[in-house]
């Protein structure tokens, strides 16, 4: 897919270096913060690398040095990710990320350990959460230092920041609304559409094209040309993420199956689904959908219904009509070097086409 860049091991190494760096000054205030620092390089030590991927291929679209320090940069768009899955983490109570215990977890479990052997201690759940809270601030401050210390120019930096800085914005208020959804009981289909776009598809795709493309120096015709490419591509990754978080294998997404209907996730999906569904579906779907004690039974039956109100199909639709889309998009965007567009369209692949 890379061609000429091996971005997930190129940008493992930047954020290495860039931890080893925090470490040392963080050491600096204190033992206690090693704790910190460790989860972040735990945090960023997996996933699909998909933002700086992005990244790299919009600075390569906009014909960028190879020699500029571009996979350094999109390194940032990797902890800025690592942030936002903390903070969601913490609101949605989840347990697990990536296979592994979710950070307030991670710090809820250092805490009782810390408890059990000194016999005495805080509440280990509230610290856990405070902890996590600090961890995705702290790393959302340092994808900014990341960016800005990743050695371009400031001419270029001051190009980037503004699609940096938006997309910081467009994913926080996407995530409130996620939020408002989850609270509001409702199944409200225009609310769904606006967090697959605001939480997900500017944020995995299209900013993190604009931010690459406005570090070579773009013009406004092919950052426009990325946003018509971006955003359905975007908005079918997310689709694909919320079918895989109803029916994905635990092994493979890292989390357990069925969590998004124990966390009550108000998606395109669900959506669907309570507009279409039966009466007798809907008064089902409505005892169950959201609470966190579901047993695999439970979780099947919704998972039926999700299938018999169509939904399903429907979300595979509209994932091959975005992705059409998408593809359609490249093929008319004023990209010169072929391979790019080739990378381009390999990643439409690896965002849309995961196996459920």
């Amino acid at each position: 897919m890379y061609a000429d860049a091996d971005i997930p091991t190129d940008v493992q190494r930047a954020l290495t270096s860039f931890l080893d760096i925090q470490s040392e000054r963080l050491a600096e205030i204190g033992p206690e913060l090693a704790e910190l620092v460790q989860a972040a390089r735990d945090a960023t030590a997996g996933g699909k690398r998909l933002r700086p991927s992005f990244c790299y291929w919009g600075f390569r679209a906009a014909g960028g040095d190879t020699g500029q320090p571009i996979l350094k940069a999109a390194a940032s768009l990797e902890m800025l990710h690592v942030s936002a899955l903390v903070h969601d983490d913490v609101m949605d109570s989840s347990d697990v990320r990536r296979g592994a215990p979710a950070a307030h977890r991670r710090f809820e479990a250092l805490q009782r350990a810390r408890s059990a052997t000194s016999g005495r201690g805080g509440d280990p759940v509230g610290f856990g959460v405070g902890a996590a809270i600090l961890l995705g601030d702290l790393c959302l401050i340092w994808a900014d230092e990341m960016l800005h210390t990743s050695g371009f120019d400031a001419a270029a930096l001051a190009r980037a920041s503004k699609f940096f800085d938006a997309v910081r914005v467009e994913v926080t208020a996407g995530q409130y609304l996620d939020l408002v959804a989850q609270a509001s009981g409702e199944a409200d289909m225009d609310r769904a559409l606006r967090v697959l776009r605001y939480k997900a598809a500017t944020y995995t795709v299209e900013r993190p094209l604009h931010i690459g493309a406005a570090l070579a120096g773009a013009d406004q015709l092919l950052i426009d040309a990325l946003s018509t490419y971006g955003l359905p591509l975007g908005e079918a990754f997310q689709l694909r993420d919320d079918l895989l978080g109803v029916f994905g294998d635990p092994t493979v997404t890292g989390k357990p199956a069925g969590d998004d209907l124990r966390e009550g996730k108000r998606t395109v999906l669900t959506a669907y689904a309570v507009e279409h569904a039966s009466e007798v579906q809907l008064a089902e779907f409505d005892r169950l959908f959201g609470r966190p004690d579901l047993d695999d039974d439970e979780i099947q039956l919704l998972r039926e219904i999700l299938q018999d109100s169509r939904a399903v199909q429907a979300c595979e639709d509209l994932i091959a009509d975005k992705t059409e889309d998408a593809l359609a998009a490249l093929d008319r965007a004023p990209i010169e070097d072929e391979n790019v567009r080739k990378a381009l369209a390999d990643l439409v692949v690896a965002a849309t086409s995961r196996h459920l």
